[in-house]
This record gives C-alpha cells, sequence and structure tokens, in this order.
C-alpha cells in the first residue's frame, strides 16, 4: 500500500472521530488519557494523518500538551488507523514521524498508554518505573514513557497532569490544573 505523512488537515478534523470509534469505540472518552486533552488543542505541528494516493485518510496521530510537575512534556495519542489497514505498518510509520517530529520541535519528554509490545520499539519504558504517576485508572503497564533528549527524565517525576489551556494557546505550559472527573489525589490502579 502506498501511503504519505502530512500535518493533519482542516478536512481531517471531521473524519477523527467516525475514525477513533471504528478503532476504539464509544467508550474511549472515559479514559484518563482523554480526560487529559479534553477542551485542548494538540500541540503545535503535532497532529498527523497518513493518506493514500487518493488524499483519503488512512490513519491520524496527535500528540498533546501535558505536565509533569513543572515540566512539559507531550502525550502521544490517540493513534488510530482504520482497521481493515492495521498491521500494514502505517500506526508504526505515523509514530516514527511524530517522534522525530517532536525531538526537532525540541520536546523532551513523550508518555503514552498503550501496548508495551508495540511502543517499546521506539524506545518508551514503565513510566511508574520513571516515577511517574497518571491521575485516575491506568493500567499501570501500560503507562509508557521516552525520553526525547537524553537526560531528560533526571530531575522530573509525580504526577501527570493537563497543560493549562490558557498557557498553550499562549504557546507556553504552566501548572497543571484538576482533571475533570478525577480527584486530584488519585492514584494510579
Amino acid at each position: 500500500m502506498i501511503y504519505h505523512i502530512v500535518a493533519e488537515r482542516p478536512q481531517d478534523a471531521a473524519l477523527l472521530d467516525p475514525l477513533l470509534d471504528r478503532t476504539f469505540g464509544p467508550d474511549r472518552y472515559q479514559k484518563t488519557v482523554y480526560r487529559l486533552r479534553d477542551g485542548l488543542a494538540p500541540a503545535p505541528g503535532l497532529a498527523f494523518s497518513a493518506l493514500d494516493t487518493a488524499e483519503e485518510l488512512l490513519g491520524s496521530l496527535r500528540f498533546w500538551p501535558v505536565r509533569i510537575g513543572a515540566a512539559g512534556a507531550i502525550l502521544l495519542g490517540p493513534l488510530a488507523v482504520e482497521p481493515a489497514l492495521q498491521g500494514m505498518g502505517i500506526g508504526r510509520a505515523l509514530v516514527r514521524h511524530g517522534l522525530d517530529t517532536a525531538r526537532a520541535l525540541g520536546e523532551r519528554i513523550c508518555v503514552v498508554v498503550g501496548e508495551p509490545n508495540y511502543y517499546q520499539p521506539f524506545g518508551f519504558a514503565n513510566a511508574g518505573a520513571a516515577g511517574l504517576r497518571l491521575p485516575g485508572p491506568v493500567d499501570a503497564h501500560r503507562f509508557q514513557v521516552l525520553e526525547l533528549v537524553s537526560g531528560a527524565l533526571a530531575t522530573v517525576s509525580g504526577r501527570v497532569g493537563r497543560a493549562d489551556r490558557r498557557a498553550v494557546r499562549a504557546g507556553r505550559r504552566s501548572a497543571p490544573f484538576a482533571v475533570p472527573g478525577i480527584h486530584a489525589g488519585a492514584q494510579n490502579q
């Protein structure tokens, strides 16, 4: 299959929810990571579409601004590929392209909640072992982190939280604020 990866186009936005429904189902909104990105725009320059030669959407990947204590970071996902096309390398190409772009843009840390067998080949490792935690319920083995810059985690630990939407609009990230529906003191399960 021939495809190419581009920056997400305005017309792709209307196609994303149906693609995500086909990929993850409607219950996806209950997940902690959806609450972390609710009401925020993707991180600038970090939303991608995989298109076929007819410019039809085959897959999508977005990254979102988050905080880990006082440090800025990005959250990978959702990564979605048309179910009939899964296993053809489109998702891996989107992740590789996204991580390379994030590094080029100066991002330092990336977190994801996903299958370890899928993300570990990109360098992701258990986030809990690195001293990170996510608010709300999450399968601990699926919560992973990647240093985009060597040593970026050396002085970072604590709870991953939402980036302040006002700061994101202004091009910076300030202290995290509460995630709706998640108690501030909630621990990983």
